[in-house]
Order: C-alpha cells, then structure tokens, then sequence
C-alpha cells in the first residue's frame, strides 16, 4: 500500500515509517525538519515532503498520488499535556488536515490518540470505556475522534484510533523516565530522583508499538478504538528497578523526590481487545 506518516521523524513515527517498510509498503513521509529526516536510515526509501501541516496541506492531496491509507502521528508540543495550545492550535488544525484528506478521497485514516483520553479513571480500560479528559491535550484527542466519527456519517471512511498508553525505546523524549535515567547512569551519577513509584502504569517498548501501528493498518476490518498496550500493569517502581538490572546499575532510587502527576490516576492500565484478536489470527 501507499501510506503517508504525518509526524515521521518523531519518537513514533521513525519506528512506523521502519516497520512499514520492512512489511514492503511504499511510504510518503511527512515532517517539518528535513535536516532532522535526513538523519532518518530510511530517509533514502521513502518519498519525504517537508510540510508543516498547520501552514498548508493541500498539495498533499493530488488526485493521481493519493494515498491508500494516512497514519496521522503529527502533534506538536508534547509531552506538555495541560498546555491550552493542543485545544487552541493543534485540534483546529488536525481536523482540517483530516477532513480535507478525506473529501480528497483518501479512504482509511489511523490515527494516533492518548490514554489520557481516559482521565482520572482507575484500573483496566477497555476500547469501550467512556471518556472523560481532564487535561487539554486528552481533550484534544478526544474531541478530534469525535469529530472525525461525525465526519464518517457524511462521507464514509475508514477510521482506525491508536490510543497510546506509555512506551519507552529509541528516541524517546530527552525528559521522560527511562530516558533521564538512562543518562543518569550513563553519566555515573551516584543517585537518580524520582517519584515514589507506586503508581501503576502500561508499558510497551516502541519497536511493539510500530508493529502494532502496521498490523492495524493491514486489517482494516477493527475500526474503532484500538488499545495500544501490554494489558500488564507494572509500578514505575518495578519498571526502574528492570532498566538498572539491563544496564547493570547499582544508582541509589531517590524515591519520593517529585509529587505524582495529579493528571493521571494512581493505577490504570489499558485491555488490547482488538490487538489481542488481531495477533491471534
């Protein structure tokens, strides 16, 4: 198939761009830097456009070069969740790219949405369960799959929603856990800080993630919500404690050094119905 990234070059969309072209896809990649895709090893077996997506899109769309499907990872200013801007900016612009993509005529979207869609709700969370956002940028996703299932009763499309939980691997965010910890270690700091760690988390590593991008995409047939995660809880506690182990670290856990997120519950992890019945086929 032809498949067009948005976001290419971010922590997702380098691994879904590798992973498609392994499974033997033709690919468009779209990102802002070029500079940042040419470091890409794939940058010289894809079609690259360098498009900021809230400047203009509309030469994306030529008839004779549609794509088959666009897998839409595209969002500016993460990991800042509570900042109004994902509301403001990044919601306006996403459904207009979209929606214009689709009266193109491009007939299936996959598009990446966010656990945090979920809020403050506890224990596992099912493709079913309600919504209720508590941050802007959970808000932002949540409203933009809305708005494209109103657009399906329009014009009818594919829609496939890749809610992500957590994911940690090869170009991660210089600020998330594992990857402060890593360069704790790294650096030979004798102590690394952290929160208490008794919080529950869904983990996956972001090679499982792509893979899971690309065996969506090829089964167009589980639309919806789709669960992006392990269906097993770990406490980040546990989760540190397993990276000092691989990395043969003796740092000493200063735990209880920064509050828990008051954003996020204390225990929630994700249930990868769809996933689960994909792989098992």
């Amino acid at each position: 198939m032809r498949v067009m990234v948005t976001g290419a070059t971010g922590f997702v969309g380098r691994h879904v761009v590798n992973e498609l072209l392994v499974r033997g896809h033709s690919v468009v990649a779209i990102a802002r830097n070029i500079k940042r895709a040419r470091e890409m090893p794939w940058f010289d077996r894809v079609e690259f456009i360098q498009c900021d997506l809230h400047e203009g899109f509309k030469s994306l769309f030529q008839p004779e070069r549609l794509p088959n499907v666009i897998v839409h990872l595209a969002w500016p200013r993460l990991p800042n969740y509570r900042d109004f801007f994902h509301i403001s900016k990044n919601l306006p612009a996403d459904l207009a790219f979209l929606e214009a993509a689709v009266k193109s005529g491009v007939p299936h979207l996959l598009v990446a949405g966010t656990c945090l869609e979920y809020g403050m709700q506890y224990g596992p969370l099912t493709e079913e369960t309600k919504t209720y956002p508590s941050t802007p940028y959970g808000f932002a996703k949540d409203a933009l799959r809305k708005a494209l299932q109103l657009l399906q009763k329009e014009r009818p499309f594919t829609l496939q929603w890749m809610r992500l939980f957590y994911m940690y691997g090869e170009g991660q965010n210089k600020n998330s856990l594992l990857a402060q910890l890593d360069c704790a270690i790294d650096d030979g700091l004798p102590v690394f800080d952290m929160s208490a760690g008794d919080q529950l988390r869904d983990y996956l590593p972001i090679q499982k993630v792509a893979e899971n991008f690309v065996l969506a995409l090829e089964n167009p047939q589980a639309v919806g919500v789709i669960n992006c995660c392990s269906g097993k809880p770990i406490s980040v506690l546990d989760l540190v404690k397993q990276r000092c182990e691989t990395k043969a670290s003796n740092i000493k856990l200063n735990r209880g050094h920064y509050p828990y997120p008051n954003y996020e519950p204390m225990a929630f992890w994700g249930v990868p119905s769809k996933l689960t019945i994909l792989r098992s086929d």
